[in-house]
């Protein structure tokens, strides 16, 4: 009985393991609109989402345009662009100077 509940203890201890590590997952379910090699098209509600696929992209059935799918996929940054480029930083340098030479008087 203790090895039994110790094996489900080191399961749960992985899953949470593993599901720590990394982006998150989400999904998309709908209809196919269009697919080609590297994308495809997904209708949800009113809205299309086009969701990127490579080589390395599962695929289970006949993906074709009209077929109804569940799409897992992750969110991850291909660029980032930061706007204040430590504007905050420069910004404190300058009122600890300005104090500590108003001290200095």
């Amino acid at each position: 009985m203790k090895v039994f509940l110790s094996a489900i203890a080191l399961s749960f201890f992985f899953a949470a393991l593993a599901s720590a590590a990394g982006p998150k997952d989400y999904q998309v379910t709908g209809p196919v609109l269009d697919v080609n090699d590297d994308v495809i098209t997904v209708e949800k509600g009113k809205d299309k989402w086009e969701i990127g696929r490579n080589k390395d992209t599962k695929i289970n059935g006949d993906l074709k345009k009209g077929s109804k799918v569940t799409i897992q996929y992750k969110m991850t940054a291909t660029s980032v662009d930061v706007k204040d480029s430590g504007k905050k930083a420069d910004s404190k340098t300058k009122t600890e100077t300005k104090a500590k030479s108003e001290k200095g008087k």
